[in-house]
């Protein structure tokens, strides 16, 4: 076979993944070009591309997910090849399609392949005739909701929904009761229409207590396929995954053997070309079960990477140009273990709501043996409410389970977000956790030991107001007067004669305030705090602006002065109404002026970062105002609706 060149990549994706394959690519010496939306002109992954082509639009619908903009952007830079990345267009059949008939190489499956396991229905259909087996459900082509009850009764409740040509779950949805199935059904149709524009669903017996493990496969054109061992997923949120390991713990050589080979078989029924995932129910009993096929590279490949020493993005540059596998299945590496989580801008105290903002803080592990960060943002970027609000992976690796962890527990330590809600902080406390220690593993965890994982917000203490004003009067120093720099007169420390250097501050931090006396205990050394004490600690103290970022038991707080007499003034109510929680776009308006509405009604729907968010009415009463219509954008803390 005559091999395909290919000197430059357009990668039709934006984030950690495009700046990952853009990296690889001119490894191998292959000129790039990134493609992005108006609001991404500046993203990293346009910074790091040889060139870039604006698609113009805001959400994915007028920029991403454009397959006609992305193959004239091709032709424009002289691209011969398209990496779709993960997410939008990647398990799409017809940008496939259309990336071939323009001439084009697809670094991905054959559009067949997409048609035949891009459908979850279509795959479980697959699935069934070559008598893998199948958690039981419904995945048939009506989508009536007379349908979808007939099919939850049958298979009884709880169950899950799910979007037919999804994943990242979105559309997906966990039904308890018949009651609830109707806007379950209707939500996730949306979610799934916005994100895949599909909004097929089917349905599944939802599976209690079981463990998420996948295979890695990879194919060439050449009749060569191979499992490049396994990973476990079981650690989700919202159906979607926050800490990735490989291999997975306790798998016995033999069962390893037999979900590699029904992967493969899987992946030769369709013709499969390139890097794919063929993911897995496992029991307690050691059954499995088919999930679905994800016919693209997983956010989760490092880990594979870490444990087998291979470059998947390189292998699947390698195999769209024609080359054969490099190695047989009995030569795929296993050494050691790796784990990875997804660093995301969330809330994790208000139900892991997507997060917006500005990046004023953004502060990397230090990279080393067994240490890695997959990231596709940088300090000052914005965080928009319009694509998936992961901002990168941290990933470790060691020669065991407990190496890794510990390894990853330390990189976490060293990672420093501030300006957005993150989930960094619960990141550690999964990965301390005693259960995950032991490899207790299952898609309940995080439920499950919730108490622990998910405090709820607690004061913080004296002891953090003290060593936040010291901090913040010690970074001072940058603001002295340049005339006399060295002088004690012109320091803001508090400093006078014949007496202790103190001065009282006015701090806020989390919606909290206090009036404090800085006592000049703890000494500032360049971004680290020196807490005295019987065993010195050592705690990150970032200044940067207005706004000091002080590291305390594990967390970054944002500290910063204020005035009390101007925040007095410029306190008001507002209106008595419900807000939005982030900025979005309004899906649907559900009730009007004058409607009586009980507790838990949804009022409104908030679509953001591809996810809907119901606004729900706290107590009973009736709708007052309604300040938001179908279709508008809103931000961050506007009033939508009020209630008397």
């Amino acid at each position: 076979m005559n091999l395909k060149p290919i000197d430059t990549l357009l990668v039709a994706n934006r984030g950690e993944i495009a700046c990952r394959v853009m990296r690889t690519a001119k490894a191998m010496g292959i000129r790039t070009v990134a493609v992005h939306s108006a609001i991404d002109a500046t993203a990293r992954h346009v910074r790091e591309a040889d060139l870039a082509v604006n698609l113009g639009g805001a959400k994915p619908a007028e920029s991403y997910l454009l397959i006609d903009k992305l193959i004239d952007a091709a032709r424009a830079s002289g691209a011969q090849a398209i990496h779709p990345g993960y997410g939008f267009l990647s398990e799409n059949a017809g940008f496939a399609r259309a990336i071939e008939e323009a001439g084009l190489i697809f670094l991905g499956p054959p559009a067949s392949a997409i048609d035949a396991m891009g459908s979850k229905s279509a795959a479980k259909a697959l699935m069934e005739a070559a008598g893998v087996p199948l958690v039981p459900g419904y995945h048939g082509e009506a989508q009536d909701i007379d349908t979808f009850r007939q099919a939850a009764e049958r298979i009884g409740y709880p169950v899950l929904l799910k979007a037919a040509a999804g994943g990242g779950g979105k559309g997906m949805k966990v039904v308890e009761r018949e009651s609830e199935l109707a806007e379950a059904l209707a939500s996730a149709q949306r979610e799934a229409q916005s994100s895949f524009g599909d909004s097929r669903m089917l349905v599944e017996k939802y599976v209690l207590k079981p463990r998420h493990v996948e295979i890695q496969v990879f194919a060439d054109r050449h009749g060569h396929c191979l499992y490049l061992n396994e990973r476990d997923c079981s650690i989700q949120r919202r159906h979607q995954k926050v800490v990735e390991e490989a291999p997975a713990p306790g798998l016995s050589p033999e069962l390893r053997r037999a979900i590699g080979e029904a992967a493969v078989k899987a992946a030769q029924a369709i013709g499969y070309v390139g890097a794919g995932t063929v993911e897995f129910l496992l029991d307690e009993r050691g059954d499995f079960f088919f999930m679905e096929m994800n016919t693209r590279l997983q956010v989760e490949h490092p880990v594979t990477e870490l444990i087998t020493g291979l470059d998947l993005v390189a292998w699947q540059i390698r195999v769209a140009r024609g080359e054969a596998l490099p190695i047989t299945q009995e030569q795929v590496p296993l050494n050691g273990h790796a784990i990875e989580v997804r660093l995301y801008a969330e809330d994790p105290d208000h139900d892991f709501l997507p997060a917006t903002g500005t990046l004023q803080l953004y502060r990397e592990a230090a990279a080393g043996p067994g240490r890695r960060t997959d990231s596709g943002v940088a300090q000052g970027d914005v965080v928009s409410p319009f694509y998936d609000p992961m901002l990168g992976k941290v990933i470790a690796w060691g020669e065991n389970r407990e190496e890794a962890r510990l390894r990853l527990l330390a990189m976490l330590d060293e990672t420093l977000v501030g300006g957005v809600k993150t989930n960094l902080a619960f990141l550690r406390r999964v990965l301390a956790h005693p259960a995950f220690a032991a490899a207790e593993l299952d898609t309940g965890f995080i439920p499950r030991h919730e108490a622990q994982l998910l405090p709820p917000p607690s004061e913080l203490p004296e002891a953090f107001w003290q060593l936040a004003a010291d901090a913040f009067i010690q970074s001072e120093a940058a603001h002295r007067r340049a005339d006399d720099a060295h002088s004690p007169w012109a320091a803001r420390s508090g400093w006078r004669s014949g007496g202790p250097a103190e001065i009282e501050l006015h701090l806020s931090c989390q919606g909290s305030s206090r009036k404090v006396r800085a006592s000049g205990q703890a000494q500032l050394q360049g971004d680290n705090l020196l807490v005295p004490g019987a065993a010195q600690q050592r705690m990150s103290a970032i200044r940067q602006g207005d706004t000091l970022y002080l590291q305390w038991q594990g967390e970054l707080h944002a500290v910063s002065r204020f005035d009390p007499i101007a925040a007095a003034e410029a306190s008001h109510h507002q209106h008595g109404g419900l807000t939005a929680p982030m900025n979005g776009s309004i899906v649907r308006v559900l009730v009007e002026p004058g409607q009586a509405v009980e507790a838990g009604t949804a009022l409104v729907v908030l679509e953001a970062m591809k996810m809907e968010h119901s606004i729900r009415a706290p107590e009973a009463g009736t709708v007052k105002a309604i300040y938001c219509r179908e279709g508008e954008l809103v931000s961050d803390g506007a009033v939508l609706v009020e209630l008397s």
